[in-house]
Formats: C-alpha cells, structure tokens, sequence
C-alpha cells in the first residue's frame, strides 16, 4: 500500500516537473505558433490539459506553496544543485551520443567540480568557475540522429510532449540521484523531492503563464514545440527542413494569363551631354525578358 502510495504522489509531481519546467525555458523564447498539422489530437490534448491543470490547482501547487513556504531558499537551492548535477552527468552521455567531444567533456569537468568540491552537487562551484552546463537530453539524441517530433501529445500527469519526446521521457526520468539506492520506498522519495522542489521552483512562472496567456493551451503548445526544435537544433533551427509535420511553402504566383511584366522604370532624366560631345550609343536589349524572370543588366540594377 505504502510503494502505491508512492508512486502515485511521484506520478501527480511529475506533470508539473516535466510540464512547468519545460513552460518556464519556453516563457522567454516564444515567437510565433507552428504548423497546426503538428496537433492533430488537439480535442484529447486539450481535455488531458485540463486533467492536469485540475489537479495542479487543488493538489500539487498548494503542496508546492507549503514547501517553499517551509524549506529555505538557500536548502531549496541546494536540493536543486543535487539533482542538477545528476542531470549534468546525463547529458555528458547525450553530448557524447551526439558527437559533441567537448561539450560532453565539459559536462564531465563540470559534474566532477561539482562534485568534489561542491560537497556532492549540493553547491554549484562549476558555474562560479565559469564551466557551464552543455544540457542536453535523449529526445535531442533522437533528433539529432534524424528522428522526426511527430504528432504534439498531452500525457495524464506527465505533461506536455511529442512521439519522439515520449520514447525519450522514460530514459530521461530513470537516470538519477535514485538510482544510488536500492530501496524502492527510498527511490520513490527522492523522485517525489525532486519533482516537488522543481515545482516550487516554478510558483512564479505559472502565476506569469496565468496572466500572459489567453488560450494557456495553444500557447504552452506552441511554446513547447518551438523550444524543443530549437533545442534539437542547438538555436539554430534552419527556416525550413524535412521534419514530420511542417507545412509545405505556399507555391509562388504566377503572372495572369497574357499580361506581360511591368518593365523596370527608366531613369527620370539623363545627365546632359558635355558641348561638342556625341551622345553615348545605348545598346538594345537582345530579347524581351522571359515571364516571371527578372530582367537582366542594368534594368534590373534599377529595379
């Protein structure tokens, strides 16, 4: 009774410490919303939505708002930098699975600082040195290996996601800090600590979401879409690739049947002529400009 009791707390965290961590990255970054064609399960997405949003209200922010209101910041600020660090271990491998040497070598310097001398992660000594975190994570490993997102997806409890990102979550959420333990009831602990401390973590953001957004579910959609590309990506997603789901560009229009290209304007006026000098000859053109092409030479200079 008491391991399903577990799992069930640890199950209700975990929406808000996929689904309000990946809302809070995506606050910041949002422009404008994707292919529709990415949702097509829009009608269920947006009743597991509400699913999770329900149990948020009444469960698990007010079980955040006690936490944060008992636990110090600087204790909380540890517990963050624990779990981090296991994280930054995580994405060394990923670095490394998607042939980034230096960043996963980065991650490894990083989580070895930490860890030795920011007393097993609890103090983040590798950022005040300046080694960053090269974050990165198994659905960026698929991407990278040329997997498409597919479809976007809402999970009970788990959150926002895409087919590709829902093969990745279970690998991404088995590796760590648990893992050093073999009781079950203790995994299940730390599982509920940390995805309890990742919410408390995100009361603001979601008083922000609250004020900001009209339709909470198109923009956390679209939000979540755009960071995942642009993560995919390193920030440097191309304007257009042969992902699943992206809209194919609009044809260009052709000019109306039997109506011909507007030639480019002539110059208003020429200079004048010197006294007793001849006019420079002016070559015609060899041939009237194709439809739908720009002229060439110097109509198309003025152009």
């Amino acid at each position: 009774m008491k391991r399903l009791l577990a799992t069930g707390l640890a199950s209700v965290v975990l929406a808000l410490g996929s689904g309000c961590a990946t809302t809070a990255s995506m606050l910041g970054m949002y422009k404008s919303p994707p292919n529709p064609e990415a949702d097509p399960w829009e009608n269920w997405n947006r009743k597991v939505y509400a699913f999770n949003d329900a149990v948020d209200t009444a469960v698990i922010r007010p079980v955040a708002e006690v936490y944060a209101n008992i636990v110090p910041q600087p204790v909380r600020t540890g517990v963050t930098n624990f779990y981090g660090n296991f994280a930054d271990a995580w994405s060394a491998v990923n670095n490394l699975l998607q042939g980034k040497l230096a960043n996963g070598a980065q991650d490894f310097v990083r989580v070895g600082t930490n860890t030795l001398f920011g007393i097993g992660g609890l103090f983040d000594v590798a950022t005040e040195l300046g080694i960053d975190s090269q974050r990165e994570d198994f659905g960026q490993t698929l991407g990278r290996w040329g997997m498409g997102p597919g479809p976007y997806i809402v999970w009970p409890l788990l959150g926002p996601s895409t087919v590709r990102d829902s093969l990745a979550l279970p690998v991404d959420r088995f590796v760590g800090p648990a893992l050093a333990f073999s009781d079950t009831s203790t995994q299940y602990s730390i599982v509920f600590l940390g995805l309890l401390n990742e919410r408390a973590n995100l009361l603001t953001t979601g008083r922000m979401l609250d004020d900001m957004a009209l339709d909470r579910y198109s923009f956390v959609r679209d939000a979540f879409l755009q960071r995942r590309r642009s993560l995919v990506h390193d920030g440097n997603a191309p304007e257009s690739e042969d992902e699943a789901f992206e809209a194919d560009p609009e044809p260009a229009a052709e000019p109306a049947s039997g109506v011909s290209p507007t030639p480019a304007a002539a110059p208003a006026s020429a200079p004048a002529a010197a006294p007793g000098a001849s006019a420079p000859a002016v070559d015609a053109p060899a041939s009237a400009p194709t439809p739908g092409m720009p002229a060439s030479g110097p109509a198309q200079s003025a152009a």
